[in-house]
């Protein structure tokens, strides 16, 4: 299993990469792995404005639907769209083309209260 050091994680597994006040968000491979192929991402492109533990999403996998929670609290600028046609993707590379949203940061603190690398492995028996 990959696990990126420069990455922030949730005990929701979504990570966080955090360049400037952008936050990209996507799930971690335990996630992919746990939810099974991923067959649908239905983001909301109606939600501008998340909070952090706020669900902005749902990803659909062979085994289960999973809500998709903000980790941080902002406005969502910027949607994966080639998840849609290609939901596959977030199996295939989870931390890079299988990011879900990027957001604007209201309270780049929140970043703080999330995990890093080692906790996040602790979390999940690594």
């Amino acid at each position: 299993m990959n696990f990126p050091n420069d990455l922030k994680y949730t005990e929701d597994h979504e990570w966080l990469r955090v360049n400037g006040n952008i936050g990209t968000v996507g799930i971690t491979d335990h996630a992919q792995g746990e939810l099974g192929d991923v067959v649908f991402v239905d983001i909301d492109e109606g939600k501008l404005n998340v909070s952090a533990g706020e669900a902005f999403g749902t990803i659909e996998a062979v085994k289960t639907v999973a809500d998709m929670l903000a980790p941080v609290s902002g406005k969502i600028v910027e949607i994966n769209k080639s998840i849609n046609d290609n939901p596959e993707i977030v199996n295939n590379d989870p931390y890079g083309e299988g990011w879900m949203v990027k957001i604007e940061m209201s309270d780049p603190s929140e970043v703080n209260k999330l995990m890093d690398v080692d906790a996040y492995k602790q979390l999940i028996g690594q």
